[in-house]
């Protein structure tokens, strides 16, 4: 039996969670389960995008709405969870109380923060006025819109291709970047440089367009096993990807991208997959924060020195069994966010 609405005991504990990502969502769905906690999720979207798949929107492969869910809709069949479509701005830590963009307040037993990240630019001269970060669903859509638009351009005027119309500058060879790199080499090589009369742009010499992916560290995917990093390296090579390993982003330009090793590359698309740092909101608590800029989670995922505030996912330092931090991923969020449920369950329930 479904339980309704009047039905949630006055007495339920109440969690308030900020962010609907991979990691708030989760955490709200485990909760749901227990007819004794009522949760309020709060997210600025009111929607989740599965963060995974947005490099196929920015090449165009999937539509937008197949990588959005509706998160009222996502938490249909849980009467007990309350969602907010408001962003936080600032939040008493010790009081449990977090505050909105719009002034609403709202108070829980327990606090979980998992607002997510923003990309980080580490400071390079010109990336974040000048390049096209892959981290949102707005992002995507931003990026797959200039892409065409350079495609369109090209053809419409040759000349520009000698100013870099299609010189394309991926910034960072982890999962986004290499992701981004192979998709869009499939992009060129299947729908563009195909030789049938039905190819997209008949006039369009694609011969001369260029992937670069660039990254600091010296292999594809660092943190990956060795097998797979010379696997992505061979199957990005096939799709006609230069690899630009060992190099940093000194400066992104309005028309040009600046290498470490002083190289000058001509080009109007740089995409940031550099790497993430969390939202602007962890600066704000009032508490020490560490790598990224994220809250270093302690072992049960609470944060230092506070009691019933967790935080997880993107916005947090998780550290593995070996004491290693793990990576901004989809899967470490969701796991922490049914970890941290689990958590709050036990608390309610007296338990260790």
């Amino acid at each position: 039996m479904t339980m309704s609405i009047d039905q949630i005991p006055s007495s339920a504990k109440h969690v308030v969670i900020v962010g609907g990502g991979f990691a708030g969502l989760n955490c709200a769905r485990k909760l749901a389960a227990n007819p004794n906690v009522r949760i309020t999720l709060l997210d600025k979207n009111n929607y989740q995008q599965f963060q995974p798949l947005l490099y196929q929107v920015a090449t165009a492969i999937l539509a937008p709405n197949n990588v959005a869910f509706n998160l009222r809709g996502t938490l249909l069949g849980h009467p007990n969870v309350d969602v907010k479509m408001a962003e936080v701005v600032s939040i008493d830590l010790n009081a449990h109380k977090v505050k909105t963009a719009q002034g609403q307040q709202y108070q829980g037993d327990f606090l979980v923060l998992a607002a997510g990240s923003q990309a980080n630019f580490f400071g390079t001269p010109g990336a974040d006025k000048y390049s096209y970060p892959l981290y949102s669903l707005h992002d995507a859509e931003l990026l797959r819109s200039r892409i065409l638009a350079m495609l369109e351009s090209a053809d419409r005027d040759p000349s520009l291709l000698g100013k870099g119309a299609l010189n394309f500058v991926i910034v960072g060879a982890g999962p986004t970047g290499t992701e981004m790199a192979g998709a869009f080499g499939d992009m060129l090589q299947s729908s563009l440089k195909s030789r049938n009369r039905d190819k997209a742009y008949k006039d369009l010499c694609v011969d001369r367009a260029q992937i670069l992916l660039v990254d600091a560290g010296h292999a594809v995917l660092s943190t990956f096993s060795p097998s797979a990093q010379v696997y992505a390296a061979k199957m990005l090579e096939e799709r006609g990807v230069q690899l630009r390993l060992g190099t940093k982003v000194k400066e992104v330009g309005a028309g040009h991208v600046v290498f470490s090793d002083g190289t000058r590359i001509a080009t109007h698309t740089v995409i940031w997959a550099g790497g993430l740092k969390a939202v602007s909101l962890s600066s704000n608590l009032g508490i020490k924060t560490g790598h990224g800029g994220r809250i270093d989670a302690q072992a049960d995922l609470t944060a230092p020195g506070l009691e019933g505030v967790y935080v997880l996912g993107d916005f947090a330092n998780i550290a593995g069994k070996d004491g290693k931090l793990l990576p901004q991923l989809a899967s470490v969020a969701e796991q922490s966010g049914k970890c941290c449920a689990k958590n709050i369950l036990l608390d309610i329930a007296g338990k260790a």
